[in-house]
């Protein structure tokens, strides 16, 4: 059974619709090399620390006054990318029934942000906001959000695992419209800027106080955005097929990625086992390439030894900043994008080569996608939750 990618919406730093985010990813700004991206400096969030983060600045719609104990950011964002799939969605309500849709979805905060104004109104003023519920921020409330505003009853929950999130929700997805269990589904995730992540990674000196420089001998962190990209996966006809998914699961460490990448090369193999595709049959690799040290490091060793140094690759959180639960599935979709106009994403950064990094072949501005028509994406999560998917032209 062949499953498509059949629709997307997406919101993110870069913008918000598919025209509007490949219009910035493929013709970045000139400039800094920085500068093509969407990364903004705020010295709002920690303490005397100024963060690069990729915030949206797009309006974004209100959650519907019946599902108030729903409205989070988290949510709007979930909500301005399925704005952009109304008429593929009611096509897929009308095929399927609402039985037979499920809801997978993947985030990292959820509402946490209003978890923080609620509890610092409850300091300050000795109660709860009127506005406040503690639905908002439970990590599972995105996905039952989109089913009650759908009005969808099958399968809907939520994956909780870290950066590699949105992709596993994807991976589930596929398991169960191959089990019968569903027919389609609505899948990929959403996540907001709070103050508690930011402080979180702040104190575990993974966060840069520059913009984010993946694969760089310069790198020194990662840079935290918000964004939601949503798909609609579904065994009929779409523009983009998903070929295959690998996930594994190391447990090296809960923070740091195993240093050979053993488990990312697991799984970007089980990706192209199950897809049936060979190494050089991979034309370019979305790398997770968070810019911190360790993970650059590890991921640089695990694409060379599984694809050697030829294949066409990039880092695109330069563009959006790290979307965490939001991440594999924002990068999933510049594939989709990529595939459907010949281009391929460029790596923007500072050119500085890192000698503890094996060479990439880094793409550049303005590349063509020359190769293969197979694009692979690649997240790997804290505790070493780690994901490929595989998608092609359909």
């Amino acid at each position: 059974m062949t499953l498509t990618l059949s629709a997307l919406g997406i919101v993110n730093a870069l913008g918000a619709g598919a025209e509007a985010v490949a219009a910035r990813l493929f013709a970045p700004a000139p400039g800094e090399w920085w500068q093509g991206g969407a990364l903004a400096p705020r010295a709002d969030i920690v303490p005397g620390a100024t963060l690069w983060v990729g915030a949206v600045t797009e309006p974004l719609p209100e959650v519907p006054a019946a599902l108030h104990h729903y409205a989070c950011r988290n949510n709007q964002l979930a909500l301005a990318a399925l704005g952009q799939m109304r008429a593929p969605i009611a096509a897929a309500i009308a095929r399927y029934g609402v039985d037979r849709i499920a809801v997978i979805l993947g985030t990292s905060t959820s509402g946490m942000a209003e978890g923080e104004a609620g509890l610092a109104a409850h300091r300050r003023d000795g109660t709860w906001p009127n506005d406040f519920a503690y639905t908002q921020q439970e990590p599972g409330n995105l996905a039952l959000f989109v089913a009650d505003l759908l009005g969808l009853r099958g399968p809907a929950y939520t994956v909780h695992t870290a950066c590699s999130s949105s992709g596993k929700a994807i991976a589930s997805a596929q398991r169960l419209i191959r089990a019968g269990l569903c027919d389609a589904a609505i899948v990929g995730g959403a996540d907001s800027l709070c103050g508690t992540t930011l402080h979180g990674f702040f104190s575990l000196e993974a966060l840069s106080q520059r913009p984010l420089n993946a694969f760089s001998g310069n790198r020194d962190g990662t840079c935290i955005g918000e964004g939601a990209a949503l798909f609609l996966l579904e065994p009929a006809p779409g523009p983009v097929a998903l070929l295959g998914v690998g996930e594994s699961s190391d447990a090296h460490h809960i923070s740091a990625p195993e240093p050979e990448g053993k488990g990312a090369r697991a799984a970007m193999r089980a990706a192209l086992d199950v897809a049936g595709v060979a190494a050089d049959g991979v034309g370019y690799i979305n790398l997770h390439g968070t810019g911190t040290r360790l993970n650059d490091a590890m991921e640089g060793r695990a694409v060379t030894a599984e694809f050697g140094a030829e294949v066409p690759c990039s880092a695109t959180k330069v563009f959006t900043g790290h979307t965490l639960g939001a991440a594999a599935a924002t990068e999933a979709a510049f594939c989709w994008l990529a595939l459907q106009r010949g281009l391929l994403p460029p790596h923007l950064w500072d050119g500085v080569v890192a000698e503890d990094i094996p060479p990439l072949r880094l793409a550049r501005p303005g590349e063509e996608l020359w190769g293969p028509r197979a694009m692979l994406s690649a997240s790997y999560a804290f505790g070493g939750s780690n994901l490929a998917l595989l998608l092609g032209a359909a």
